[in-house]
Order: C-alpha cells, then sequence, then structure tokens
C-alpha cells in the first residue's frame, strides 16, 4: 500500500531519544514490522488518526525486524503494539489494537486524557 503523506514519523534507534524519548508531551509510538499482516491492516487506520491528531500528538513508528534493542527496551512481545509516551515516560500501551478508527483513538489518546 502506498501512502500519499505519511503522518506517522519513522523513528529508529539513533534517532529515537533525540525525537522521541526528550520530547515534553505526548507521543504515540507503534513498534511494528513490514511483514506482520495485523501492522498492515492498522496501517491505514493508524495514518488518519495521526492525521486527524496533527499537532496535538506526535505519531511514531518503530520496525522492529531493524531495531530489535528499541523492541527490547520497550519489552515488545507482539506486532503490533502502541507505547503512549507522555515527557519520556510509559503512560499507557495497546498490544495488536483492531484496527478501527474508534478503538485506535481510544487507544492512543485515552492514557493522556486520564492523566488530564
Amino acid at each position: 500500500m502506498t501512502v500519499a503523506t505519511d503522518f506517522v514519523r519513522p523513528v529508529t534507534g539513533e534517532t529515537f531519544d533525540a525525537l522521541v524519548g526528550t520530547r515534553s508531551g505526548p507521543v504515540a509510538v507503534e513498534f511494528m514490522s513490514y511483514g506482520c499482516e495485523h501492522c498492515r491492516l492498522l496501517e491505514p487506520v493508524l495514518q488518519e488518526v495521526a492525521e486527524t491528531l496533527g499537532s496535538q500528538e506526535a505519531v511514531f513508528r518503530v520496525n522492529i525486524a531493524v531495531d530489535q534493542e528499541l523492541a527490547k527496551r520497550y519489552q515488545i512481545e507482539g506486532t503490533p503494539t502502541l507505547v503512549m509516551l507522555l515527557n519520556g515516560e510509559e503512560v499507557g500501551r495497546a498490544v495488536g489494537p483492531d484496527p478501527s478508527v474508534k478503538v485506535l483513538w481510544d487507544a492512543v489518546t485515552r492514557p493522556f486524557e486520564e492523566l488530564a
């Protein structure tokens, strides 16, 4: 699937801490693999959620096949896994979320709403 605009920013082990770990405010990170069927199903929905969020939250993507150290650091056991961070600290997690806008929207935004 070709995405005209990618609203989910890819990060690697080299760029993660600078772009995600030290970022203030809410961040969602998708840990995925390009060989994962559930990840492919989730992709267009995640793009829609990321586009809707705009500047409210940042959505990033980590390919665990390439960045296994990040997967170990965040104890990722399956894909897709969404990890929500606030000021660099994990505040929520969704493993294998249903690829619907409502479920994904709730998974990404609820941890931040609960802290407010």
